[in-house]
């Protein structure tokens, strides 16, 4: 064996080493509730991104490494900064109250979405993901596969090389009942729930993620939209790739 002398060592030790190739850099709106949680988890845990800024009401000390708050002036939209990102995703689930964090997060309300589409596309962003909830059983057929209406078709229009539309089903919000007849009416509401086919039913939060994120991994150029029973079938067991290869061939 040949003996390196400590000069030797420490020049070795002082060249520069080649820079690692930077990954995209995404911005992210709404990441609250257990859904957003769970997107966050898997985009900042996955390391696919150089940078991952999530937009932010006020301060909170960041405890996900990777991820960076980016302190927005609540809905006043025009007095954004402009930075660069690569790659948007929008979701709207609100946040749950005895998150601290998620409370410090800034979410978008569904009318804002053509909003906050034109903001990220000013920042560069390419590819853009949006989550849309409905509830249950109530998503007309004649959209589920296409635009719903001129919100999205405005993003449509504002020219992202990729625009994938997630369509989420979840469980309605329930009131606690006030008097004997509306306890009738949810136990009504309930048994009704239960004639809503299973792939129209809401899949469990880290299923969506996903699907999201393997959505922004894999999705050629264009406008790629999930419908509900996508949604359910990805998230049985071991179906994510062939139902997203399936969704993507097609579009």
């Amino acid at each position: 064996m040949t003996a390196v002398s400590p000069m030797d060592a420490l020049r070795a030790a002082s060249r520069p080493t080649a820079a690692m190739p930077a990954g995209p850099r995404m911005l992210l709106a709404g990441a609250t509730g257990s859904l957003g949680n769970e997107v966050l988890n898997r985009l900042v845990g996955g390391q696919s991104y150089a940078q991952v800024q999530v937009l932010a009401q006020s301060p909170y000390i960041e405890a996900v490494r990777g991820m960076q708050l980016l302190q927005v002036l609540g809905n006043e939209l025009s007095r954004w900064p402009q930075v660069a990102a690569d790659v948007g995703v929008i979701m709207f689930e609100p946040p749950r109250a005895f998150y601290q964090r998620e409370r410090a997060l800034w979410t978008p309300q569904p009318q804002q979405l053509g909003g906050v589409a034109r903001w990220m596309h000013g920042c560069g962003v390419k590819s853009l993901a949006v989550v849309l909830p409905h509830e249950m059983g109530r998503l007309p057929e004649a959209v589920k596969h296409g635009l719903a209406n001129l919100d999205e078709h405005e993003v449509a229009a504002l020219g992202f090389e990729r625009l994938i539309f997630v369509r989420s089903a979840m469980a309605a919000a329930r009131p606690a009942p006030a008097d004997f007849l509306q306890s009738v009416a949810q136990m009504l509401f309930s048994a009704w729930s239960y004639m809503v086919p299973s792939n129209e039913r809401p899949v469990r939060a880290v299923h969506v993620a996903r699907l999201v994120e393997a959505a922004l991994n894999q999705a050629p150029a264009g406008i790629h939209v999930a419908p509900p029973e996508l949604v359910w079938r990805s998230a049985q067991k071991n179906a994510l790739q062939p139902e997203l290869k399936a969704w993507l061939d097609r579009g």
